[in-house]
């Protein structure tokens, strides 16, 4: 979001040959602050110019007052706060002109006026403000751990049709509480939860974030790897399914026409 430079020339070089995303940290959208318009109109004029797929942020405040904290700090979850932060995901949509996805985030606090699980208020938030969601499967590992719910019935709770993309990372075990650090291996428990979305989800853009302690070129590749090796299991078990169930019930399976 510069005038010009090198930033500018690098990204204008890959968005020549590849579709990009834009991933955003500042928008503050749980924030009592005023948008920030310049902010807005700023990155509606770097969407216009690279076209990505998609623009996405938190499902958050990171500042107030004018002041920002640089962190991704947790909402209360009531039916007051859908509808403040749905009215400005509203607005944000209108200035840029299109859809964006809103980001769970990871927490390790809760708030006593919370009257909505974290899944109903991350699903409220969704269908009011008519948004996507980017699902980051570790940071609902890591505040299933830290307040102790289920992530699976968190996966369960959200509509199949909102979640576009995926996020996956590592983060650091502290015993008593996990911490979203981005800086290690995805832990196996974070993978089983990963295909258990892919089962419910299916086959939507998949993220590996590693921001810290960054490893070897291949140690990201095999990682990528393994995410795409579990949808096209889970694509196949499917596929698998379904021709037995064809077999079974001739009457039942598609015709050429209806393949075509």
């Amino acid at each position: 979001m510069v005038e010009g430079g090198r930033a500018l020339e690098v990204l204008a070089a890959v968005r020549d040959r590849h579709p990009i995303v834009m991933h955003g940290v500042s928008l503050s959208i749980g924030s009592t602050d005023a948008l920030n318009r310049n902010y807005l109109r700023e990155l509606r004029a770097l969407a216009r110019r690279f076209e990505p797929a998609w623009i996405s942020d938190h499902l958050c405040w990171t500042g107030v007052g004018g002041h920002n904290l640089h962190d991704l700090l947790p909402l209360p979850y009531t039916e007051e706060v859908v509808r403040h932060v749905s009215a400005r995901i509203r607005r944000v949509q209108d200035i840029l002109e299109r859809h964006i996805l809103i980001e769970n985030v990871s927490s390790y606090m809760s708030f006593r006026d919370s009257t909505l699980s974290e899944w109903e208020f991350l699903r409220a938030v969704a269908e009011e403000a008519d948004c996507g969601i980017l699902l980051d499967i570790n940071n609902i590992f890591v505040s299933a751990f830290n307040h102790r719910f289920s992530a699976q019935e968190y996966i369960d709770a959200i509509p199949v049709e909102r979640v576009v993309q995926y996020h996956l990372a590592g983060h650091s075990d502290h015993g008593t509480h996990l911490l979203d650090t981005h800086d290690h291996p995805i832990r196996d428990e974070v993978w089983s939860l990963y295909e258990h979305a892919v089962r419910r989800f299916g086959a939507v853009s998949t993220l590996i974030e590693w921001d810290d302690n960054i490893p070897e070129f291949r140690v990201l590749a095999e990682a990528a790897e393994r995410a795409r090796q579990i949808y096209v299991g889970i694509a196949r078990d499917g596929a698998d399914h379904h021709e037995s169930s064809a077999q079974a019930h001739p009457e039942s399976a598609p015709s050429a026409h209806h393949r075509a």
